[in-house]
């Protein structure tokens, strides 16, 4: 670094020392905006890689029916009515007729539904808003690549029993107790037995059925009997024979889903990597509208800059004329309040970047979300900063190197 530029920035940085609140409050709209860029950066990194980890635990071959439609970006599922990974809706357009579907069509070897069904489990009048009930086969399970700690799973021979599994928070929640088996709980006017508890699912952000950990698991047949069969599935997983085939099979569902349903696409059908590619599609339009706001805050930032940057100028006019009358030329002038302006904002952006790493960790342990630092992220973060600096600060520097030395001396 050259002596100039050592001097500038001793000066620049003396003279953001000398107003501190003000320089504070300069430098909030740059850090609020860094934070808010930084932060959504490593939630939408960690919200990826734990929608991937859930899809690769449910084991290869995996194929998704979910009921409307689904384009690869993303579009519908914001709607505030949707699950990210399996698409949980409140209207869907699955049936025990495309379960069967599914089922005959060749290369599936398992097929389980999920369906929601509607009601408030109680033990002792005592009921949990947290806990949901879900309609599940005797494949559920397997189809899920989850493990039963407790207990064990009903077998096709109890698809009509009064039976459930459920999830680890499901025991505290209800019944008080960690470990409930053979404890017993009413639904819909019946007694339903614990036979099985799963081991912890993963959680997975914006996926309340995604972990299942504080949902009942019940047969479907059971649920039908107690809905009158209008209990709604909004997602039909199913497994390919050979995991090598599972875009085949997927094409193939598709075609004979789409002929029971009279040639209407009301439905997807999503191989693993695809329903990634679809999540990522959603994380992306919300990224999108927080950067819109990261970049407002930015510009309001690089305003404030250029305000102070603007009246520093006016209030320092005599040192102005007092330094190129004893030979400062036009550039010095310039650089030494370019580096001002860069200083306030690279600081600026740097104590956003803190924040944002703060804020990550907080969210990691007190929160679902796992976001993933993005050195990539902390060092564009970094450049913008000083780009605001530069963008924000040329014209206040070029007033005062523009200036006359004799009007600037003669100044008040």
């Amino acid at each position: 670094m050259s002596a100039v530029l050592r001097g500038n920035l001793r000066m620049a940085l003396s003279d953001v020392r000398g107003a501190k609140w003000r320089s504070v409050l300069t430098m909030l709209g740059v850090t609020v905006g860094i934070v808010a860029v930084v932060t959504v950066v490593d939630i939408g990194g960690g919200v990826k890689r734990q929608i991937v980890g859930t899809l690769q635990h449910f084991g290869p071959g995996l194929i998704i029916v979910r009921p409307g439609q689904v384009s690869d970006t993303g579009s519908g599922l914001g709607n505030g009515k949707n699950d990210v990974l399996f698409g949980l809706s409140s209207a869907s357009t699955l049936s025990m007729q495309d379960l069967q579907t599914v089922q005959q069509t060749p290369g599936v070897s398992t097929v389980a539904p999920l369906g929601v069904v509607p009601g408030v489990a109680t033990v002792d009048d005592h009921k949990s808003s947290k806990v949901f009930v879900l309609a599940a086969n005797s494949n559920a399970a397997t189809v899920l690549n989850q493990k039963v700690s407790q207990g064990d799973f009903w077998s096709s021979a109890d698809e009509n029993a009064q039976t459930a599994v459920i999830g680890r928070n499901v025991g505290q929640a209800l019944f008080g107790e960690p470990v409930p088996l053979g404890r017993s709980f009413k639904f819909r006017g019946q007694d339903f037995i614990v036979r099985g508890i799963f081991a912890p699912f993963d959680n997975v952000p914006f996926s309340p059925t995604a972990s299942f950990n504080d949902a009942i698991f019940i047969p479907y047949q059971t649920a039908a009997h107690l809905t009158q069969n209008t209990a709604s599935l909004y997602v039909i997983l199913a497994k390919a024979s050979n995991p090598k085939q599972t875009n085949g099979v997927t094409t193939a569902i598709t075609t004979k889903l789409r002929a029971a349903h009279g040639n209407a696409q009301d439905f997807t059908v999503l191989n693993a990597s695809q329903s990634a590619g679809i999540n990522s599609g959603v994380i992306h339009l919300l990224s999108m509208w927080i950067f819109a706001i990261g970049a407002i805050s930015l510009a309001i930032g690089g305003v404030g800059i250029m305000n102070i940057m603007l009246l520093n100028v006016t209030e320092r006019m005599h040192e102005i004329g007092v330094r190129k009358a004893i030979g400062a030329s036009s550039r010095q002038i310039w650089s030494q309040f370019m580096m001002e302006a860069a200083v306030l904002s690279v600081v600026g952006g740097c104590v956003g970047i803190v924040v944002a790493l703060v804020v990550d960790g907080l969210l990691y342990a007190y929160s679902d979300l796992k976001p993933v630092i993005s050195w990539q992220a902390i060092v564009v973060a970094t450049l913008v900063s000083l780009a605001i600096g530069i963008v924000f600060g040329t014209a206040p520097a070029i007033k005062a190197a523009r200036k006359d030395p004799i009007d600037a001396l003669r100044h008040e």
